[in-house]
């Protein structure tokens, strides 16, 4: 069994497409409110979902990708490592540098009592919702590239 090697321009195309997707919903204020009223088995919940849509994208909608050859650490194939890195570390960058957490949940006022646990644990659980379509975007760049 040949095992196929993972290239950083992997990584280069699922940032593009995991970005270009997560900005719109990284300044959009129904996705924090959703998060502020989301509890934490929602937010588990979502992201099983975005495991499952990588998973998908990457090895049951490409039939030219089989998950037994392609390179791994700890068993898990680096393409699929690095698909979930950039699904929610493209969320979370993105609304860091554009100040979400604060715009929407301080000054926003959508937290009654914005402490900076309730900040931090909403903003996580907007990042959850922005990944689902971040991963789409990622995937679909790293199989279409």
């Amino acid at each position: 069994m040949v095992r196929r090697r993972y290239r950083v321009a992997d990584t280069a195309q699922q940032l593009v497409g995991g970005f270009l997707l997560a900005g719109p919903f990284v300044v959009t204020e129904e996705v924090w409110v959703l998060a502020e009223n989301m509890s934490w088995y929602h937010a588990v919940l979502l992201v099983g979902i975005v495991f499952a849509i990588g998973y998908g994208a990457l090895y049951k909608a490409d039939a030219g990708r089989d998950v037994d050859t392609e390179a791994e650490v700890a068993g898990i194939p680096i393409r699929f490592v690095s698909l979930m890195g950039v699904a929610f570390g493209s969320v979370a960058i993105l609304a860091v540098a554009l100040t979400a957490p604060d715009t929407f949940l301080v000054n926003g006022g959508i937290l009654p009592d914005p402490t900076p646990m309730a900040v931090f644990l909403t903003t996580l659980k907007a990042i959850t919702v922005g990944a689902i379509f971040s991963v789409v975007g990622a995937a679909t760049a790293d199989s279409v590239f």
